[in-house]
């Protein structure tokens, strides 16, 4: 598919920035570097220096969020009144780490009285369920807090206030037109919001909750920051923009993560074979939160709360490898079922959107399923499953479209739906699918635009190779963590000629490159899946490439290699 190469401008002239470079007194030889920071800082050395090395202090005071005095106080009064707590949260990585989260903060000093609950996925669905009220009125709780849900479960928390039991919502979703009548809620989304960031992941609502009961009782942050790798997981797995108080927490939270992890991501490293291996975000997008999100989607959530709660490394192990072996399930069923979607939708090349249903599609993974026909279409997503009566889907979007708003405009055929602007799930009866669909496509048709229609790669700068060196890339890796609002840099060199690359992989369909630039430096990349281009690169005429970079070690010796997003040629 055609890519869209959109070259980062900046309202910087090179004066400013050679101002700015000169203000770091000499922190970065390279300008390049000066200029990616003052894209993601400004020209201010302050935000330069915060940017560079985040800082616990800067994090908000929780006090500034609507409702948080409300929570603590009522938090409080259920300690002096020694009632049950039941800590609620989605089946999915934000939900349950924050579950974690809280509830292992909580029960370091409310030992006795507090529970957790993780709704069934199948039986119970999204959000607060109304046999999860049951639950907690069964074992007498009196007060539940929901995470990561709970913000457009009204009629749920009306049904607990009538059996006697309070709410806490911390959620970060968009509420509906009406807020659910809980003591507090806790959600920088609201209408009336006023706290100065509204973009924290839901285990990052809960662990502000937190922070402000360790400020009114005098608990040393310390104790709170022993579960910050909890937090950093839900930040990458939730893809909610990693600037402002996200940094703070992803960046402290790596860092536990590598240094001095909580017992279940020792265990979890283990199995995702990462140990001894530097922790990027990446990594814990892509090999740590596919297992624990797999535990929803295949059997129980509560099987990664049990993981991410116990302090006991045998057990640990053995529940790791538990999830484990579900994320290998969920893997075979995601091939399968996109397989078969893939084979209901030719020849749908020329509809705006992508909607198709298999009555008996896995539920667990048609969020996942949406997403490799999102990469292989490039259009608004959502594929749906039969569960009773019932048609559930999972949404995607593409670029900047706003999926949220095209959902609520069918509204109409939807029984219930929540999400943001990327992701979004819905349900519906059988009977309204195809007016939905047709109502879904007609909507996204007038609305989307000709830029959204084809994938687009960002490029930050164009480098020749003669900056691409080990020092470059060590000062690059300053920039960490990566992620939406401070995307992994990509580059791109223009002129480059063929000097001997090969296909590779058992499959044959990688490329491992070897490029000379127009200055005569020679560069080692990998391409994957861009075998189609070895005969057009052959040719020896000059073509671009796109490209971030890596840090490449064979026998010992280390060198920094291009990692291709993207090759133009003049025979396309």
């Amino acid at each position: 598919m055609l890519k869209n190469w959109i070259i980062q401008n900046t309202d910087f002239s090179e004066s400013d920035i050679l101002e700015f470079h000169q203000s770091l007194n000499g922190y970065f030889k390279d300008i390049h570097l000066t200029r990616l920071l003052a894209v993601r800082t400004g020209l201010s050395t302050e935000k330069a220096r915060n940017f560079l090395r985040p800082k616990l202090e800067n994090l908000h005071d929780p006090f500034l969020f609507n409702d948080m005095k409300k929570a603590v106080d009522r938090l409080e009064k259920a300690f002096e009144n020694n009632e049950k707590i039941l800590v609620y949260g989605d089946y999915d990585v934000d939900g349950t780490t924050a579950v974690a989260l809280v509830y292992s903060f909580l029960k370091e000093f409310y030992p006795l009285n507090i529970l957790y609950y993780i709704p069934d996925r199948y039986t119970e669905g999204y959000g607060v369920s109304f046999k999860g009220v049951d639950f907690a009125a069964e074992n007498n709780c009196t007060l539940i807090i929901a995470l990561d849900c709970g913000i457009k479960d009204n009629a749920r928390i009306e049904y607990a206030n009538y059996k006697g039991i309070d709410f806490i919502v911390c959620d970060h979703h968009t509420p509906g037109l009406e807020l659910p009548k809980a003591v507090a809620v806790l959600d920088a989304k609201r209408s009336d919001n006023t706290y100065p960031f509204d973009e924290l992941s839901g285990c990052g609502v809960g662990f502000k909750f937190m922070q402000a009961l360790c400020i009114r009782r005098k608990i040393p942050l310390e104790n709170l920051l022993k579960y910050v790798d909890l937090t950093a997981v839900s930040i990458g797995s939730d893809i909610v923009p990693i600037v402002d108080e996200n940094r703070i927490l992803a960046y402290y939270g790596l860092k536990k993560l590598n240094e001095n992890p909580l017992t279940c991501f020792k265990a979890l490293k283990k199995e995702a074979k990462l140990d001894g291996k530097n922790i990027t975000m990446t990594d814990s997008v892509f090999m740590i939160g596919p297992r624990i999100n797999a535990a929803g989607r295949i059997h129980l959530g509560r099987d990664a709360v049990r993981l991410l709660t116990t302090q006991d490394e045998t057990e640990a192990e053995k529940f790791a490898k538990e999830i484990s072996d579900y994320n290998r399930t969920r893997k075979d069923l995601d091939r399968s079922i996109t397989a078969e979607a893939l084979q209901k939708l030719e020849g749908t090349e020329n509809n705006s959107t992508t909607v198709v249903y298999g009555e008996n599609w896995h539920k667990g993974v048609v969020g996942i399923v949406a997403s490799r026909l999102t990469e292989t279409y490039f259009r608004p997503t959502i594929v749906f499953t039969k569960i009773g009566e019932t048609l559930t889907g999972s949404a995607r979007s593409v670029s900047d479209f706003n999926l949220y708003e095209a959902v609520d405009s069918c509204r109409e055929f939807l029984t219930a739906f929540g999400g943001h602007k990327f992701a979004a799930g819905l349900n519906l009866k059988f009977e309204n699918f195809e007016p939905f669909a047709q109502k879904f496509e007609d909507y996204v048709k007038s609305h989307i635009l000709p830029s959204q229609k084809n994938p687009e790669i960002r490029i930050e700068q164009e480098l020749d190779f003669k900056s691409v060196t080990e020092d470059f890339y060590n000062r690059l890796k300053e920039f960490e963590p990566f992620g939406p609002g401070n995307p992994e840099p990509v580059f791109c060199t223009r002129g480059v000629t063929d000097m001997g690359s090969k296909i590779v992989g058992s499959d044959k369909r990688h490329l491992r490159l070897e490029v000379v630039d127009q200055t005569g430096i020679t560069k080692i990349g990998i391409a994957f899946g861009k075998a189609d281009f070895y005969d057009k690169i052959r040719t020896k005429e000059p073509f671009d490439i796109c490209y971030t970079l890596d840090l490449n070690v064979f026998n010992g010796i280390s060198s920094v290699q291009l990692v291709v997003k993207d090759i133009k040629t003049g025979v396309e």
